[in-house]
């Protein structure tokens, strides 16, 4: 089973990526973003709380993501493996992850980190937030609070995946293509 963490900053193009993995190597798509958006647009009780936390740039609490990622991936237990993007978002939440899938008798294979400069960051954002109608991807001062607590609490997590020989980093800068080809070599020299 290919599980893989697809990891990066806010706008490094995990999204984009993640649709063509998903396609190549027929993965579940986990995407913590896309859970939690679908929560607040059908006004739940976690739809709502994880609202306001997202409003103000910040993360949500690590009991509510991984209630969410068990569920899902218990839901899907015949899949080829799953794709993980935007979680986990702390070396605690990836310590869970790896406990939750020894439960289930399976493993992270690796770590695909997207690396992208901050400029370049907040210009995609912005621009995709012309598009996107998301607040927190208008507003530069969300943005560059997004993307300092992407640092402080979120970057630590390539440690812990370094600690297990699982972290690949991927120059996130160029064609979508050619990323997508570093990141297919990156899963297939594995």
């Amino acid at each position: 089973m290919l599980n893989i963490v697809l990891f990066g900053p806010p706008g490094c193009g995990k999204g984009t990526q993640s649709e063509k993995l998903i396609a190549k190597y027929g993965l579940v798509h986990l995407s913590t973003g896309d859970i939690l958006r679908a929560e607040i647009a059908n006004q739940t009780q976690l739809g709502l709380e994880a609202k306001q936390y997202m409003d103000k740039g910040a993360l949500v609490p690590d009991e509510v993501v991984i209630g969410m990622i068990a569920s899902k991936i218990d839901a899907n237990r015949d899949a080829q493996g799953f794709i993980f993007d935007g979680f986990p978002r702390t070396t605690a939440q990836a310590a869970a992850l790896d406990k939750m899938l020894a439960e289930r008798n399976m493993q992270i294979k690796c770590m695909l980190s997207l690396e992208v400069p901050k400029e370049e960051l907040i210009k995609r954002l912005l621009n995709r937030g012309l598009t996107s109608g998301r607040s927190d991807d208008q507003n530069p001062e969300i943005i560059e609070n997004r993307i300092k607590e992407y640092n402080q609490k979120t970057a630590p997590v390539i440690e812990y995946y370094k600690a297990q020989n699982k972290y690949k980093p991927i120059n996130g800068v160029g064609s979508i293509e050619d990323i997508f080809m570093a990141l297919c070599q990156a899963i297939e020299t594995e």
